[in-house]
C-alpha cells in the first residue's frame, strides 16, 4: 500500500474501531432513531456521564457522529446514518458463520 490508499484504509479502520465496542455500536444504533444528549443515552448504560461522553468523543472523532451545544446539552446524531446498514451485513457474515459452525456439530 502507498500514501493516498494507506490512508483511506487507515480510515476505514479508524471508523471501525471507533464502532468496535459494545456500548459505542449500541449509541451508533440508538442514534439512527435520531439526535439524543448524553442524558437519554445515560439512562439505559451503566456508566457515569463521563465515561459515555468519552465514548461519543471515540465517535465523533472517527467521523461517526457530529454534535452540537444546546444550552447545557450536548446532542448528538450520526453524521451518516447509511453506517447502521452496514450492521446488516455484519448480521449476516454472525448468521452464516454460526450456521457453519452448527452444521459441524
Amino acid at each position: 500500500m502507498k500514501g493516498k490508499q494507506k490512508a483511506i484504509i487507515e480510515a476505514k479502520a479508524n471508523v471501525l474501531k471507533a464502532l468496535g465496542h459494545p456500548t459505542r455500536l449500541w449509541m451508533a444504533e440508538q442514534l439512527q432513531h435520531g439526535e439524543k444528549c448524553v442524558c437519554e443515552l445515560a439512562e439505559f448504560i451503566d456508566a457515569d456521564f463521563s465515561t459515555i461522553s468519552k465514548h461519543l468523543s471515540v465517535l465523533k472523532q472517527a467521523g461517526v457522529v457530529t454534535d452540537e451545544k444546546r444550552g447545557k446539552q450536548v446532542y448528538y446524531k450520526l453524521r451518516v446514518p447509511c453506517i447502521i446498514k452496514y450492521m446488516s451485513c455484519v448480521e449476516a457474515v454472525i448468521k452464516a458463520h454460526a450456521e457453519e459452525q452448527t452444521d459441524l456439530l
